[in-house]
């Protein structure tokens, strides 16, 4: 296809995506005024949203979550609940709960912010759903290390790419691996200036976008080869429910739990996460409830992001072990 025909689709893709989506008129209307076939027409409208022309988000009215929110606001001291609807497609559940963040993110920002941005593929989604244009002077920055096996999309120093590249900002590179072989050349690789340097400046942000990991044979601390899915059997039974962007491995109260997998990150750690005004869990899956609750246990967790069956999930699980605990 030549470039000026490739053109000439688009323009008609955004005139037809226009009249459905802002005119409200219908593909039949659409078709005859514009002298095409309704089958092309509607052809056209879905290339539109495959091809990104058309952002449609569905979004819960606040009337539905705001109870919810503020049971969990009321139970661990949070400061907001971004709660998503529930969907039985991973991918559009990542991305729902993924938008709540963007937008969150898109209030927040502004020129001279700072945000330490952590790695999993629910941080990479909150990239691919921010649709503001708006220019800000702000810095995103890697929060832990990369890994080759990761692959771009879950790395945080692509994921720091993308945002910059959306909010017209700066990003900065953590130039170290995420996870080393153990907890003494962690300690070594804090003491390389230019780790130092961008671990310090990630502790200085004003918001950090962190993953929650579950502990599951299916992690992707698994898929990526950090630990086998032995060690992470054997960490479950000793208490683990999950991690904080791989950082500290944490149980069910919220406790940094007795593994060998503990300390080998190089990364923010959860007294670091402390110091951070606004530390924005997010995490989509529906494993990822007894991870969730230890880290909202931690006391550390400002904003939670996650779906309706997590967040009664959450709450049920509380009530549950508060009330076994005493």
């Amino acid at each position: 296809m030549s470039e000026r025909v490739e053109s000439a689709e688009v323009a008609l893709m955004t005139e037809i995506a226009s009249l459905y989506y802002v005119e409200g008129e219908t593909q039949e209307a659409i078709a005859n005024r514009l002298g095409i076939s309704r089958v092309k027409a509607g052809r056209l409208l879905k290339r539109a949203h495959a091809e990104g022309i058309v952002d449609v988000r569905v979004r819960q009215h606040p009337a539905v979550s705001a109870e919810i929110e503020q049971a969990l606001i009321r139970r661990f001291g949070i400061k907001r609940a971004l709660i998503a609807l529930d969907h039985a497609e991973p991918d559009v559940q990542r991305s729902g709960v993924a938008s709540l963040v963007a937008d969150h993110l898109s209030r927040e920002l502004h020129d001279g912010s700072i945000v330490a941005v952590g790695m999993g593929r629910n941080v990479g989604s909150v990239a691919d759903n921010v649709f503001e244009q708006g220019e800000r002077k702000c810095s995103f920055v890697c929060a832990i290390g990369g890994s080759l096996r990761a692959g771009e999309y879950m790395n945080p120093d692509h994921i720091c790419r993308r945002l910059a590249m959306k909010y017209g900002g700066e990003s900065e590179t953590l130039y170290a691996p995420a996870l080393v072989q153990n907890p003494a050349l962690r300690d070594s690789m804090y003491e390389n200036p230019t780790v130092r340097q961008t671990l310090d400046r990630a502790r200085r942000a004003d918001i950090a976008m962190i993953g929650v990991g579950d502990l599951s044979e299916d992690s992707n601390m698994v898929r990526m080869g950090w630990f086998t899915p032995q060690e992470i059997a054997e960490a479950r039974l000793s208490g683990t429910v999950g991690d904080m962007m791989g950082y500290d491995f944490i149980d069910m109260h919220g406790r940094p739990s007795e593994t060998p997998m503990q300390g080998r990150v190089i990364g923010l750690t959860i007294t670091d996460l402390a110091r951070i005004p606004d530390v924005v869990a997010i995490a989509s899956e529906n494993t990822k409830a007894a991870g969730i609750l230890g880290a909202l246990r931690t006391g550390v967790i400002d904003t939670l992001a996650t779906s309706v069956t997590n967040a009664h999930t959450i709450l049920r699980l509380d009530e549950a072990t508060t009330s076994t605990a005493s």
